[in-house]
């Protein structure tokens, strides 16, 4: 073998080597499922949805929310069904762990090969390692709740610390008692057991998952209620958001309406008149504090409403 091409092969291990990190698929792999993002990416290609956008998403509704997607054909992005640690919202960027029933040569390398990278402990740990602000940490725990706990409060509270936030986990978490002390923490779950996590090992981090009948990819927009979790595709947050905050203040003046008498239930609840628009459009102005729209903008949120 030549100088030059044993130059090569080692180039190319070192990129393999370099790419296939505790479980990962390559930044390419990532930016390839969600290349409709045209935004800021983290490092690893996940998406980076802005802060201000983040902040937003916790003032709106779920259900508003869910009609936008559904709008959009994105049928498959709620899972209900949960149990939480308390009822403070989790909303933020997913970062996504893949789950398996572990077999002894499987965990064996996933672990050896964990361990050259720098990594520790057990591998439902490794999500926590790669949390920034902000973040989610969404798991497919595959509906295990005995001997399915990723997570108790020492973890809960490690969590936390790096994220500002919460987990989603299609599995269980232990010691609920002390995660319900930790202020500003919540925890979606599928329910509480004082077993310890066995038989169970990552098998993918930040890549595609599946939380119930959902379909969840890495720096998604995860919002949260008590009827349950929606998962919004990064490149269509800032559309949610914005739909949802106009059907929040569409309802605000429709219900001012209707209180005064100004209009009928059947005027409101269906397409608007020019009339109404125009009446829309003029409460606005009076009321600085709300978001700002022309008439234009307005025709345009209206034109296929379903909701």
């Amino acid at each position: 073998m030549t100088f030059k091409k044993a130059a090569i092969g080692l180039s190319v291990l070192i990129t393999w080597f370099t790419n296939v990190d505790a479980q990962t698929i390559t930044r390419d792999e990532l930016i390839f499922y969600t290349s409709e993002w045209k935004g800021e990416r983290f490092k690893d290609g996940r998406p980076k949805i802005p802060d201000g956008l983040i902040e937003r998403a916790k003032n709106i509704g779920i259900e508003e929310a869910w009609t936008v997607l559904t709008n959009e054909g994105y049928n498959n992005q709620f899972e209900r069904g949960w149990k939480t640690v308390n009822d403070k919202p989790v909303v933020g960027r997913a970062v996504t762990a893949m789950f398996m029933p572990t077999r002894p040569d499987v965990e064996k390398n996933i672990k050896d090969r964990g361990a050259k990278q720098g990594r520790k402990g057990n591998t439902n740990a490794w999500p926590i390692d790669v949390l920034t602000t902000g973040d989610v940490y969404v798991a497919d725990g595959f509906g295990k709740i005995k001997e399915g706990t990723l997570i108790g409060d020492n973890l809960g509270n490690s969590i936390f610390k790096k994220s500002g936030n919460g987990v989603i986990f299609d599995a269980s978490v232990r010691d609920l008692q002390g995660l319900s002390k930790i202020e500003g923490f919540n925890a979606f779950v599928r329910d509480f057991d004082p077993s310890y996590l066995k038989e169970t090992v990552l098998m993918g981090l930040n890549t595609p998952i599946r939380i119930g009948q959902a379909i969840v990819l890495p720096g998604d927009l995860v919002i949260s209620e008590k009827e349950g979790v929606l998962f919004i595709p990064a490149h269509l947050a800032e559309k949610v958001i914005v739909t949802a905050e106009f059907i929040a203040l569409r309802d605000k003046f429709g219900q001012e309406m209707l209180k005064a008498g100004t209009y009928s239930t059947g005027e409101i609840d269906s397409q608007w008149t020019p009339q109404i628009k125009d009446a829309f459009i003029k409460w606005l102005d009076k009321h600085p504090e709300e978001m700002k729209m022309t008439r234009a903008q307005l025709d345009k949120f209206m034109e296929k409403r379903t909701w």
